[in-house]
């Protein structure tokens, strides 16, 4: 047979194949359209459908059932008559479906009269995004799209892998193949609603522990407006619950990076530094940030901690005296300065209990005192300025219990440990 015969043939019989109509596909079509609808019947004559003839054309009449069912609610809505979510965001979740594999199929390549590949079906995309866009748009009584209405009647269910579903499945039409038409894509503004659903389907993933789904869009998220801070949040705490270190440390740099007031990431990227022994790294990060805002104190103080924990007190204390010129009020320069003193004695303890000439050891231990004493206005000065950190106020308990019998220190010690038992 020649080519062009055997094209034609084809072409032939594909018209055939789509003029036929399937006596199941009627009979859904018939249920559905009836005056008063059965859907359940129309369902199950649908299912007879796809099993002997799984075309575009029959999966499109099998999303029709639930895009009716959706409408049938719409119209009880307006009409003052309630709107059952469960059976409208089901209904709407099953035609969404089935519509994906009937687009599918509809786009399969097939040749025309001339040798040219087009879609099986070229005007079954048109015809599905047509609906797909009322559901994102919403009904004309309240605006909200069906699977946002569904995803919010779930989340009050406390249902969150479903609620997470149906909100991504409404964020995801505008990205869906069959709506990239510039005129539908006018229709379906990314504004901040948008972002707000996105975030919405985000936080449902989080608490339905979808940790990659969660991680997928907080990643599409961290760098827009809304939720910004709580998103990068979450994303930090995702990775935290993966166990994925280097994503950590990765998410906190990028957060305090874009949020540098917000110490919550700069605090946990401390931590993490630390677990992770990547001191060194930090300091070099750290120092990065001070370059670029070198009046802020925040970046002094953390970059002191570090030095801290490498031992290297003299270049932490520089850093916290250069956060105090620029903050004379900052709690955590004077809490740093402090801290190292303290540390420093407490190594000279360490040493002197290696003395054993007496006179010596008695040296060590006037000197090791004197030091711990230089600490103590440090962290009073800190206490002061905030009186609600409980690390600070167990420092100065045991400080004010070491110089106990000198005047004034029972009473200090007396007040410290009836602020810590009250808290």
């Amino acid at each position: 047979m020649k080519k062009s015969l055997f094209l034609a043939a084809l072409v032939l019989m594909s018209t055939v194949c789509f003029a036929q109509k399937n006596p199941a596909t009627k009979k859904a079509k018939n249920y559905m359209n009836a005056e008063t609808p059965d859907f359940n019947a129309a369902r199950t004559s649908i299912r007879e459908a796809l099993e002997t003839e799984p075309t575009a054309e029959t999966y499109f009449w099998a999303g029709m059932i639930g895009y009716k069912e959706v409408n049938a609610q719409n119209v009880s809505l307006m009409m003052g008559q309630g709107f059952d979510y469960a059976k409208a965001g089901e209904a709407a979740i099953e035609s969404y479906e089935y519509w994906l594999k009937a687009d599918e199929l509809a786009q399969v390549p097939v040749l025309n009269k001339k040798g040219v590949e087009v879609p099986t079906d070229p005007k079954m995309r048109g015809k599905i995004s047509k609906m797909m866009l009322e559901y994102y748009k919403g009904d004309e009584f309240t605006k909200v799209g069906v699977l946002v209405k569904y995803g919010s009647y779930l989340n009050d269910q406390r249902d969150f892998a479903r609620a997470y579903k149906a909100f991504r499945l409404h964020v995801d039409i505008p990205d869906l193949p069959m709506m990239q038409d510039p005129k539908l894509q006018k229709e379906m503004v990314r504004d901040t609603t948008y972002y707000q659903y996105k975030s919405y389907a985000a936080q449902f993933a989080i608490r339905a522990e979808l940790h990659e789904e969660a991680i997928e869009l907080l990643e599409q998220l961290k760098d827009g407006e809304t939720d910004a801070v709580l998103l990068n949040q979450y994303l930090y705490s995702e990775y935290a619950a993966m166990k994925d270190t280097a994503k950590v440390i990765a998410t906190l740099q990028h957060a305090i990076i874009r949020f540098p007031k917000e110490e919550f990431f700069v605090q946990n990227y401390v931590s993490y530094a630390v677990q992770a022994g990547s001191e060194e790294k930090a300091i070099e990060f750290f120092t990065k940030q001070i370059e670029g805002a070198p009046n802020d104190p925040l970046y002094y103080n953390k970059r002191g901690l570090m030095y801290e924990m490498l031992d290297r007190y003299e270049e932490a204390t520089l850093d916290y005296d250069k956060a105090l010129e620029f903050d004379p009020n900052s709690v955590d320069a004077y809490a740093g300065k402090g801290r190292v003193l303290y540390n420093r004695a407490v190594k000279l303890n360490e040493d002197a209990a290696m003395i054993a000439d007496n006179k010596e050891y008695k040296k060590a231990l006037d000197e090791m005192n004197a030091v711990f004493r230089q600490s103590l206005p440090f962290f009073e000065k800190a206490h002061e300025l905030d009186p609600s950190r409980e690390t600070i106020m167990q420092i100065l308990k045991g400080l004010y219990y070491r110089f106990i019998e000198e005047p004034g220190m029972e009473e200090k010690y007396n007040e410290m440990a009836e602020k810590l038992n009250n808290l």
